[in-house]
């Protein structure tokens, strides 16, 4: 058994996301074109005398200590499917480097992290039923898990890996400002519409995604931006800034995405960005599973 195992967490993004119907308790059928960005948050796991969870990062302050997390609830349930894999104490160190309730994932992303942690300290036992855990943790942990640009289909867990996808970075800005996911889905105005269109393996030129994004949608947008107007003003603002070729709200808001062809542009952008919106969080990240020119 190795001494730390550390996992990165990374940023979730919703290129497009339809809402396709209904679903018993509650829930929605969703359609999404997901890519992950990085460098986000950062999960270690650590022998210990006890269990203990320690938050650091800028957006430590945002999550309560003495609330239930993702993180133990993972922990948790890796000890019950597999007993005796793991030590009778973990340190967890959770590293907060993404705003938190932000539209990319930043608790699902830090679940499955943990799952990959946990699973590398315990020497790998898991494997396949490793998704199996994601999926009772939440919708968005499984997709997470994969870490890889995928269509996301279902409630969540019905998920497609997309082996082609182009070079590209995407910059993020997000006002700091919470809008509630059951507020936006309770404010959709239809619930029942199209699938994505078909996406076969995935892109390979940056030209051709951009093409195929323009006509999808995020159709938690509107009633994200009727919630909180300035989500619609970065949009604006990002699809100002140049070189940007996509811009738009990711999941259920308020995190803005901007699509760039290289990490430089994209850079540039965000340090235009962090002073047009001084007070915001702005970050320029690649995109997992594509080469940065």
């Amino acid at each position: 058994m190795i001494g730390v195992s550390v996992a990165h967490a990374s940023a979730k993004i919703n290129l497009a996301l339809h809402v396709t119907g209904r679903r018993p308790g509650g829930y929605h059928n969703l359609d999404s074109l997901v890519v992950f960005a990085s460098p986000g948050d950062v999960v270690s796991v650590a022998p210990a005398e006890k269990d203990s969870l320690e938050i650091s990062g800028p957006f430590a302050a945002a999550l309560d200590p003495d609330e239930p997390n993702l993180v133990e609830r993972a922990r948790d349930l890796y000890r019950a499917e597999f007993p005796g894999a793991l030590p009778n104490g973990l340190t967890i160190r959770l590293d907060k480097q993404l705003p938190v309730a932000s539209g990319v994932g930043g608790g699902s992303a830090d679940a499955a992290s943990s799952l990959k942690a946990l699973d590398l300290l315990a020497g790998n036992v898991a494997g396949d039923r490793l998704f199996e855990l994601a999926d009772v943790l939440g919708s968005d942990v499984p997709a997470c898990l994969q870490g890889k640009p995928l269509r996301m289909q279902g409630r969540g867990s019905d998920i497609t890996p997309l082996p082609h996808f182009p070079a590209c970075a995407v910059v993020l800005i997000n006002p700091l400002e919470l809008v509630a996911t059951a507020s936006v889905f309770g404010a959709l105005a239809v619930r029942e519409n199209p699938p994505l269109p078909d996406m076969g393996p995935g892109w390979r030129r940056f030209d051709d995604l951009i093409e195929w994004l323009k006509p999808t949608r995020n159709d938690l947008r509107d009633p994200a931006v009727a919630l909180l107007p300035v989500i619609a003003m970065l949009e604006m603002s990002m699809a100002g800034q140049k070189g940007c070729r996509f811009a738009r709200m990711s999941g259920s808001g308020a995190t803005v995405f901007g699509l760039f062809e290289n990490l430089v542009s994209a850079d540039a952008a965000a340090t235009e960005l962090q002073r047009q919106w001084p007070r915001y969080w702005v970050g320029a990240k690649s995109v997992a599973g594509a080469g940065i020119q």
